[in-house]
């Protein structure tokens, strides 16, 4: 996989839905206060229907991912999960 013949980067449209762990850790990452306006991508998709999205990158792919009031949600969630997660290896277990 990775970029295609002519050196661009492979696009993906995700819905907030099908996010997996790596790309919450992702946007987390790059919207750490959250995404505002300035970061918001609009454009028609192919049914002719307005879509918002932020844009998360990696190495060969950008992820554009469907904006809604969920997806904020569940980066907050995920990023306290994180939190909870990272405090706990201060901890020895008995």
């Amino acid at each position: 996989m990775g970029k295609d013949m002519s050196g661009n980067m492979k696009r993906v449209i995700v819905d907030y839905k099908k996010l997996n762990a790596h790309l919450l850790d992702l946007l987390v990452e790059r919207y750490p206060d959250g995404y505002g306006d300035e970061d918001i991508i609009s454009f028609r998709n192919a049914q002719a229907e307005w879509v918002e999205c932020v844009e998360v990158t990696t190495e060969d792919t950008m992820y554009l991912v469907k904006v809604s009031k969920r997806l904020m949600a569940a980066m907050e969630e995920h990023d306290e999960d994180e939190i909870e997660l990272n405090g706990a290896k201060d901890f020895e277990e008995e």
